[in-house]
């Protein structure tokens, strides 16, 4: 598998461990094991705020799963800029939360390479809203 598919398929497959629902429940160590530790992670809500890996599950497990019966979200397209063991990707996905609420949002990705694995040292996000024009402007790849 070449750098760029591992790449896209660590960034496609990133929320598979942080979908729950009556009958399953999120897989937050499948979700760590997407990041390098020390990894940040700053959410869409203003003033940003960095958090840690842990400070951001124990978030969603405070706020999210108690806020929604179920929340599943996926990537459906990116852009990756790659220059050896550094990448940075772009990527849109589509939230869908209590299994009727659909929106899109913008990830940023800062990714490295280490012992041959693909890793998120950094992932930022920002609600996409209705402006579908801004999000063809992005020039993104699907993500299959």
């Amino acid at each position: 598998m070449s750098d760029e598919e591992k790449i896209r398929a660590l960034v496609r497959d990133h929320f598979e461990g942080m979908k729950w629902n009556n009958q399953e429940e999120p897989d937050w160590e499948r979700f760590r094991g997407d990041f390098l530790p020390g990894a940040i992670l700053c959410g869409a809500a203003r003033p940003a705020q960095l958090r840690s890996l842990d400070e951001f599950i124990e978030r969603m497990e405070a706020v999210a799963r108690k806020n929604l019966e179920s929340f599943e979200e996926q990537t459906r397209s990116m852009k990756i800029l790659k220059f050896g063991s550094i990448a940075v990707v772009l990527a849109v996905s589509e939230l869908l939360e209590d299994g009727t609420d659909v929106s899109q949002d913008v990830s940023g990705y800062l990714l490295v390479k280490s012992d041959d694995d693909w890793k998120i040292i950094a992932h930022t996000w920002d609600q996409a809203g209705d402006d579908e024009l801004s999000l063809k402007r992005l020039d993104l790849q699907p993500a299959v």
